[in-house]
């Protein structure tokens, strides 16, 4: 298993862009443990119908709404920040060359981005639809 190299007295998780992307993956974390209270709550248990789901036409009209829209657009992309700086750790791990840690941030950036155009354009054409 590879370890960052830090200096003398420095603690690991500050050393550099991995200092950074610890704190950004603790910080989307937080965050998810928010949004998913936000979005089981909204689904699941503010719902009148029996097994607190809602309906095909309950989902168009609740992410008509600007508010809710915006919620799970954030949820959106905080779990795909998450997601991606959790599998370049993995990737990390690897002690792969510099060449291909660079390879690989470019690539999990094309991804997640691809991955959050893909939803918000799934998600307006779920809000245009009511």
């Amino acid at each position: 298993m590879a370890t960052a190299r830090v200096r003398a007295g420095e603690p690991e998780w500050r050393a550099g862009s991995r200092g950074r992307a610890w704190r950004w993956t603790a910080g989307t974390g937080v965050a998810l443990l928010v949004l998913v209270t936000i979005h089981m709550i909204a689904h699941h248990f503010v719902v009148n119908e029996i097994g607190g789901l809602r309906t095909y036409h309950q989902v168009l009209a609740y992410i008509g709404n600007p508010v809710m829209f915006a919620i799970e657009g954030g949820f959106l992309v905080v779990v795909t920040i998450h997601a991606m700086l959790g599998l370049r750790g993995v990737l990390l791990d690897l002690d792969l060359s510099k060449v291909a840690r660079r390879r690989i941030d470019r690539i999990l950036v094309i991804a997640g981005s691809a991955t959050v155009a893909y939803g918000f354009v799934l998600i307006g054409i779920l809000a245009a639809r009511d």
